[in-house]
């Protein structure tokens, strides 16, 4: 049985062609002035910090508009791929959004903690100690609990599922190679997630998602340092087809790239007319 209905795979579609058009006619209607000559080139000012003589001099304005086409979709690449997410998902599963907001009265003493069991980590991991498993570190947080310091706290998640058994899942759904910051942020905010609702796992899951695996097929294939050292990577990430096999089952992650793969093929010859001749 498919992971994706025909009815999804038209919504999927749409909204793929959608947001592709956007980005297309965000990025034709930008001018490139060409380089004719070094003493105009290096007269020129850019408030933005964009001035690049040397590749301005070898490449044409067409082929830089369509390199900074290139890195607007990877940059907003994650928007979709939550959209597609929370589309499959509905098929599956007893409720699905994006941009969720777990809020609860909490104690400011059990908030600081998520920030104090980060800053562990962080320790533990720069001096190569052993560091605490993600488990453990929940269970901390929610140890620290007080009634007397009580404050209402919102922690947004990028997706919600409720499975039809009734557990919680809570996505942070990021690129698969983060810098250190990125990778410590997220483990705060998932450690909040679970103070908010007040439960370890398994009644809740809590999870760094990387919608794909730069590196090949399996877990096993992932060699990014920071994710590694910085995350308790085994237990709170989950990367390329462990996502897409929660969202929407076995097949999801193949037939959900079959359908961008059908997107690119219908608009391949469109964005580069627009986006390299201006038509």
């Amino acid at each position: 049985m498919a992971a994706i209905s025909l009815n999804t795979h038209v919504a999927i579609k749409g909204y793929l062609e959608g947001f592709l058009q956007g980005l297309i006619d965000e990025y034709k209607g930008r001018k490139i002035l060409k380089l004719n000559s070094a003493v105009e080139y290096l007269s020129r000012y850019s408030s933005n910090g964009e001035l690049k003589p040397f590749q301005a001099a070898l490449i044409p304005p067409e082929l830089i508009r369509i390199n900074q086409f290139e890195r607007g979709l990877s940059t907003r690449l994650g928007n979709s791929l939550e959209e597609c997410a929370r589309l499959i998902a509905l098929e599956h599963h007893q409720d699905v959004r994006r941009g969720y907001d777990v809020k609860a009265e909490v104690s400011n003493a059990a908030f600081a903690e998520a920030e104090l069991q980060k800053q562990n980590y962080e320790s533990a991991a720069k001096k190569e100690q052993a560091k605490p498993t993600f488990e453990q570190m929940i269970t901390a947080v929610l140890n620290a609990r007080r009634t007397d310091d009580l404050k209402t706290k919102v922690v947004r998640a990028d997706l919600y599922i409720m499975e039809k058994d009734g557990t919680e899942l809570l996505f942070e759904i990021k690129a698969p190679k983060p810098n250190k910051g990125q990778c410590l942020e997220v483990l705060q905010r998932l450690l909040r997630f679970h103070l908010l609702r007040g439960v370890n796992r398994p009644q809740l899951q809590a999870y760094y998602a990387m919608p794909y695996n730069p590196y090949g097929v399996t877990k096993a294939d992932y060699k990014w340092t920071q994710a590694k050292s910085y995350l308790p990577f085994e237990e709170a990430v989950i990367i390329g087809n462990e996502f897409w096999n929660i969202v929407g089952g076995a097949t999801a992650y193949e037939e959900l790239l079959e359908i961008y793969l059908e997107v690119g093929r219908d608009k391949s010859k469109y964005m580069l007319d627009a986006l390299a001749f201006g038509f």
